[in-house]
């Protein structure tokens, strides 16, 4: 599973992603996919994501498949 691939990732999926605010420090939110916002099939810094509380951010990382 890769967090570049649109393919790899769907709604109710456990994922971290990090915040635009957060990009510098790198810190990560973790939470569960609601919507994908990237319409490519690939995106090189991850798949922009909004979780189920709203939050909006890239994919880092995919906990559980």
């Amino acid at each position: 599973m890769n967090s570049q691939n649109r393919s790899d990732i769907h709604p109710g999926l456990e994922v971290d992603i990090i915040l635009k605010k957060d990009q510098r420090s790198g810190k990560r939110t973790r939470g569960i996919v609601k919507d994908l916002l990237t319409s490519s099939a690939y995106h090189s810094r991850g798949i922009k994501v909004r979780l189920e509380d709203g939050q909006i951010g890239r994919v880092i990382e995919i906990i559980e498949e």
